[in-house]
């Protein structure tokens, strides 16, 4: 008998061999299109890279606001004798503005009593609802591999329909108001769903139509409200009749706030395309769509069903937005229904991750620097468009994610190469991807 015991299996799979054999290179995946490429880079990136370029953004308008400051500008003319009044002056401008905008968009310890207090983060999230849903709309589209930027067309029709039902159309309570939800919505579905349906059967980039839909829209409602239809009777300025009592969201905390039920609505929208993304047949279809459209149809995937179908439920949370206009907060149609929530909502997508909690907060996020923006203008003469600049430098710095970990000092890691021992190990053990 031999002493030798045997050897184990993947032992021997690891020993070297007299003629080692080449390791097995993987094919290269096929490289998406380079637009598309820098476009899910973008928007799928690390959460924490959010947070830092808001951060970022922060740092440079408080610089560009103690650039203007008279005490800043009297320090600056003997730094360097006395250096240390020089950078407390640039922390007090910046500090004092946005403690200011923080009073106003989230709490004021001056205001009277309890509900004073909490009154700025009433009008925050009042701003943040149409931010929200149409944001969400914008961020679903991505998901499937769809730029949807005419969330600003989709306001305008959805507002249009809601609140020609809502003064037009003289109902009961509850039953009126549902009208007005579902001619939104619906009106806001179609509207995207077109787009859908025009890349779908003939190819026509999503951008381009939707840009041009986006102004169809505008003009539409401009002339209506110039036809007796819509016009309040006796003006001669657009703007449409008020919309009846029954067609028009509650407070949710009474009339001394502005919020309404379309915030409980954007939190439901929330919800839904949380559940729809990650825990339904067709929004696995519509991520399947966005991350590889060939291989989706080539595993059975409807892709052509997929793109106006996302598309419509795209254009349905924008309508959301329009409806929270007309009937939460104007109460009123005007040419001015969609503001730029619209385009808003494209920075608001970008800043969540097309993620939809990630979006929900960064709607909120915007309706604070909205909301605050007043009363830092009126605390501390700091122009409201430095709210502006902040939100312009978050876009910049989200869409260079390098350049935010580099300032940082995140140097994202590096995957080891494979080497051939361990691609031989792999092959013994059968891990094969």
């Amino acid at each position: 008998m031999s002493d030798k015991t045997p050897q184990d299996p993947l032992e021997q799979a690891e020993s070297p061999s007299p003629v080692p054999a080449p390791a097995t290179e993987q094919p290269p995946a096929e490289a998406p299109d380079g637009a598309d490429s820098v476009l899910r880079k973008i928007f799928t990136g690390s959460g924490m890279v959010s947070v830092l370029a808001v951060l970022l953004a922060l740092i440079i308008g408080g610089l560009l606001i103690a650039s203007t400051d008279q005490r800043v500008e009297a320090t600056a003319g003997y730094l360097f004798a006395r250096p240390a009044d020089f950078f407390g002056a640039v922390w007090s401008a910046a500090t004092r503005s946005y403690v200011a905008l923080f009073q106003g968009s989230v709490f004021n310890p001056r205001g009277s009593g309890l509900a004073g207090q909490i009154a700025p983060l009433m009008e925050t999230l009042t701003i943040a609802t149409p931010l929200i849903t149409a944001g969400l709309g914008v961020a679903l589209a991505f998901r499937a591999g769809l730029f949807n930027i005419g969330a600003q067309g989709q306001i305008i029709i959805a507002g249009i329909l809601a609140s020609w039902v809502g003064f037009a159309l003289h109902l009961p309570l509850g039953l009126h108001l549902l009208l007005v939800l579902v001619a939104g919505v619906v009106g806001g579905a179609i509207w995207g769903g077109i787009v859908g349906l025009l890349k779908a059967r003939t190819g026509a980039h999503e951008v381009i139509v939707t840009i041009m839909f986006n102004y169809i829209a505008l003009y539409l409602v401009r002339y209506l409200l110039d036809t007796p239809a819509f016009q309040r009777p006796g003006e001669t300025t657009p703007i449409s009749p008020i919309l009846d009592a029954t067609a028009v969201y509650p407070q949710i905390f009474g009339s001394q706030y502005r919020l309404h039920l379309g915030f409980l609505l954007a939190i439901a929208a929330t919800v839904f395309v949380w559940w729809l993304l990650n825990r339904s047949t067709i929004g696995f279809e519509f991520r399947a769509v966005g991350a590889n459209p060939k291989a989706s149809l080539t595993a059975g995937i409807n892709v052509s069903r997929a793109t106006v179908l996302v598309m419509a439920i795209a254009g349905g949370l924008a309508g959301l937005s329009g409806v929270a206009q007309v009937a939460g907060t104007e109460k009123v149609l005007t040419d001015g229904v969609a503001a730029t929530y619209g385009f808003d909502a494209i920075t608001v997508a970008l800043l969540g991750r097309s993620s939809p909690w990630g979006t929900f907060a960064a709607g909120v996020l915007f309706g604070a620097f909205r909301a605050g923006a007043v009363q830092m203008q009126i605390q501390t003469g700091t122009p409201i468009d430095i709210v502006l600049v902040v939100q312009s430098l978050i876009v910049l710095f989200i869409a260079a994610p390098p350049l935010v970990r580099a300032v940082f000092g995140l140097n994202p890691r590096k995957k080891k190469p494979a080497t051939a021992g361990t691609s031989r190990k792999a092959a013994s053990t059968g891990g094969a991807a």
